[in-house]
């Protein structure tokens, strides 16, 4: 008996000696299915990660100016391959790991009919989206609305948060009646947690492809490996389809 627990502190210690942090910038949109990524990683591994939330153009700014991240959860594909080609990103580790939806969406019930068509018919005083310069949901965002040919009718009544997160706060706290939002934040389990909202066809916009990819800071690093293949896994593959992405 006490050469079994001899044996089990010391798996535990050797365990915990190569225990690791990961700092991950991660695309705000991505935010609910991270942290339950991240719990279950931390759980299996013992690895810790340190996770920021935020715009992918902001986070591009960050990490040309040093900021110490590990790995990159994109909202797009530009973002990691340009880090790659610039040379602030390891080359041959950028992957698509979730492909992204956008989502028109109210707090109240009726308010957003399943076509779209409140977009046209106005009545709401503030649209939110996602800054189109630093988010690619903002961007989506617009890209709709152009080819609904909406854009100039609406474009007053636009409120912008500084990533999709913030947009959904606006709507959230009814600082705006309706916005473009991700998906993820309003689906979980395959349902709409509240409200109502139209899912934008695909054909009005541009895949949202989000990638990640390893930084300059994160080559070589173990615990940084460890989580890109559970990032990969069938574990954390179901938590992203529960949210509405495609894989």
């Amino acid at each position: 008996m006490r050469r079994f627990a001899a044996l089990l502190l010391a798996s535990s210690i050797a365990h915990l000696a190569h225990a690791d942090e990961v700092q991950v910038a991660v695309a705000a949109n991505f935010s609910a299915p991270m942290k339950q990524i991240a719990a279950q990683f931390e759980k299996d591994s013992g690895h810790t990660v340190l996770a920021s939330f935020g715009a992918t153009g902001k986070f591009y700014a960050q990490i040309q100016n040093g900021a110490p991240f590990d790995v990159l959860l994109a909202a797009d594909d530009e973002t990691p391959a340009k880090l790659e080609k610039e040379g602030a990103a390891v080359q041959g580790t950028r992957f698509t790991y979730a492909i992204g939806k956008l989502v028109l969406w109210s707090a109240q019930p009726g308010l957003v009919d399943d076509k779209g068509e409140v977009l046209r018919k106005g009545g709401f005083t503030h649209l939110a989206i996602a800054n189109p310069k630093l988010a690619p949901y903002g961007a989506a965002a617009v890209e709709v609305l152009q080819k609904m040919q909406l854009y100039g009718t609406v474009e007053p009544k636009l409120v912008q948060g500084e990533n999709i997160a913030q947009a959904h706060q606006f709507v959230v706290s009814g600082a705006a009646p309706l916005g473009f939002v991700a998906m993820s934040q309003v689906m979980e389990g395959g349902k709409l947690k509240s409200g109502s909202a139209w899912f934008v066809p695909a054909n009005l916009y541009t895949p949202i492809r989000q990638d990640a990819v390893v930084l300059a800071r994160g080559k070589g690093k173990s615990a940084v490996e460890a989580f890109l293949a559970y990032l990969k896994g069938e574990q954390a593959k179901a938590v992203i389809r529960s949210y509405g992405y495609e894989l």
